[in-house]
């Protein structure tokens, strides 16, 4: 589920990652993304950016959402320009097995013909409500 998603191009392909996310695809999740591309996440338990490059790497990345049980996104800022790049504030709440956290990202994509050349995927607020 996402909240204030504009309804344009790019609005649609996040929602459709989300809604790919949620279905677990990972393949389809793929298929978003250049075959060269770039993914820096900050999503680590010792907050060091993590560095993905390719299809491979980026599956390795994209494991971690097998465990979801739930995501609930609303966005609190939306920047984008022409299909080109896209610059996101978001309200996260993830349900996995463990339990549900709240977390806030600040993710950024530049597209090459229409797919994922790089995404930055910021943790700006940890589940344990500390700040990046």
């Amino acid at each position: 589920m996402e909240k204030n998603v504009p309804n344009t191009p790019l609005g649609q392909l996040y929602k459709e990652h989300i809604a790919l996310i949620l279905k677990k695809d990972i393949e389809a999740i793929l298929d978003q993304y250049t075959p060269d591309a770039l993914l820096i996440s900050s999503f680590s338990d010792d907050r060091k950016p993590r560095y993905y490059r390719g299809r491979a790497e980026l599956r390795e990345h994209f494991q971690g959402i097998l465990a979801l049980k739930g995501l609930e996104v609303e966005i609190a800022f939306w920047g984008e320009d022409d299909y080109r790049a896209l610059m996101i504030v978001e309200d996260v709440k993830a349900t996995t097995a463990e339990g549900t956290a709240t977390m806030r990202f600040a993710d950024s994509w530049v597209l090459q013909d229409g797919k994922i050349s790089i995404h930055f995927a910021g943790m700006v607020q940890y589940p344990d409500g500390s700040i990046a």
